[in-house]
């Protein structure tokens, strides 16, 4: 341990987001912890890792900042409560308050354990919410919810469903809003399914919830969620790093960012060093290599001063597009990833605005259908079920050339999206799908095949 930099907690508050690893830390009992791997951060104020005391491996939470003592009771309370009522979860080792101020919490280390949401990734079915499922139901047997409820909070390990997170865990009975939000986290086309899962729920003791009142808690959590995540993506946070001057606005992915420092500096010379794609009046496009990837960068521009002040008080279409791509990606609707935003401001004023995103390969609808005949099966089912689910959520796109429409990797993959919208109202959504829709049956000729297929299988206008 002697060889590592020994911390202090003001030491680990002055690093923000770069803390040295491996470092040690002396604890109340004069005993030392040594920290090797950080698995969560939160700059300042809470630090999470894979870590060594006395010669067994453990999971290490360091609360850091002012109320670090209320959060570090409150996990051990609440991992506590989980032991008390036979729940598992990893077994508490030490907890206290730290020299120099902050809390520690110190519980068994679970070798090789996978999140519900690696598996649920890997396998999307029901069975592999089953036990995680039988486990909720077995805290709110027991009275217990878990506040702050994800699916990397439930563990597979040695063949069993662990819980973690001992600081969302509090006595409550609310268990429909509870399961609400663990359901909430799938992607809506399963909603339609929620009886199935059932059964493995109340396995773990309670009642059987009321279908229909589940499905109604279920989109309000959902709802929240996407408040939540959409505020994140122009707020500097774990997921985005976000930069205010008052001449610039940029939001960037943090896995994105390494690969793209020049590209945010100078994306005017991005732009013109790269592939030209489209270079109208309203916007130019081009393909770009970013840390040997292929990235899109498209910039939107001003046309003349009555345009420049007519975009000026109000959000770019750079951030409106930032903002649609990361909605329908919550949403599991395939497009490009979107990476980066930034505005060219003064002061209050917007001014020009660029947006980066992956690249898709995938090739346009147009290009790809015959108008002469239904498209394949594979990319007809698709169609279905994308536009289903855009209806369901009413969403518009506003924009629905089939040249927006790319086909790749076994789904239908949206681009252009500076007029997609999520309405609130059944009649503006109304009003813009039948837009929408007509737009999309305008690309091929009135009474061919393709043409009355589509006409037949997408949502009524």
């Amino acid at each position: 341990m002697s060889k590592v930099p020994h911390l202090t907690p003001a030491d680990l508050r002055q690093m923000g987001r770069t803390p040295t690893l491996p470092f040690s830390l002396t604890l109340a009992d004069d005993s030392l912890l040594r920290v090797e791997t950080l698995l969560r951060l939160l700059p300042g104020k809470r630090l999470v890792g894979q870590a060594r005391w006395q010669d067994q491996a453990v999971l290490a939470k360091l609360f850091l900042a002012t109320e670090a003592t209320r959060h570090g009771e409150r996990e051990r309370t609440g991992i506590t409560a989980l032991q008390t009522a036979g729940l598992p979860t990893p077994a508490l080792r030490y907890a206290a308050p730290l020299p120099g101020g902050g809390f520690v919490v110190l519980s068994d280390f679970l070798e090789g354990a996978e999140s519900l949401g690696a598996r649920w990734a890997a396998q999307p079915e029901p069975g592999t919410l089953f036990p995680t499922l039988r486990l909720l139901g077995q805290m709110h047997a027991h009275g217990l919810i878990q506040s702050d409820l994800h699916l990397d909070n439930f563990l597979h390990h040695a063949g069993r469903c662990w819980v973690i997170d001992g600081d969302g865990v509090r006595p409550d009975h609310a268990t429909t809003d509870n399961l609400a939000l663990l359901l909430a986290q799938l992607p809506p086309t399963w909603d339609g399914g929620i009886e199935s899962l059932l059964p493995a729920y109340a396995e773990g003791g309670v009642p059987m919830p009321d279908p229909g009142a589940l499905r109604r808690a279920v989109a309000a959590q959902r709802q929240r969620r996407l408040i939540r995540f959409l505020q994140k993506t122009v707020r500097d946070c774990s997921q985005f790093a976000v930069n205010r001057s008052p001449r610039r606005f940029t939001a960037v992915l943090r896995d994105a960012a390494p690969a793209l420092p020049e590209v945010l500096a100078h994306p005017d010379a991005a732009l013109r060093d790269g592939k030209l794609l489209k270079d109208g009046g309203t916007c130019t496009v081009a393909s770009i290599a970013a840390g040997g990837d292929t990235v899109i960068i498209k910039r939107y521009n001003l046309k003349h001063w009555r345009h420049a002040l007519s975009r000026a008080w109000r959000p770019s279409r750079a951030w409106h597009a930032w903002k649609e791509a990361h909605r329908l990606g919550f949403y599991g609707i395939a497009t490009p990833r979107p990476l980066a935003l930034i505005e060219e401001r003064l002061g209050p004023l917007r001014g020009r605005a660029f947006l980066l995103t992956d690249y898709c390969p995938g090739e346009n609808l147009l290009a790809l259908l015959s108008p002469d005949a239904p498209p394949p099966a594979d990319i007809g089912a698709a169609l279905t079920r994308v536009f289903a689910l855009l209806h369901a959520l009413k969403i518009s796109h506003g924009d629905l050339k089939a040249t927006n429409l790319l086909w790749h990797a076994g789904e239908v993959v949206l681009i252009d999206l500076d007029a997609a919208h999520q309405h609130r109202s059944d009649k503006g959504h109304a009003r813009a799908w039948r837009r929408d829709r007509a737009r999309l049956l305008r690309n091929w000729p009135a009474g061919s095949a393709l043409h009355v297929w589509l006409d037949t299988n997408l949502p009524p206008a």
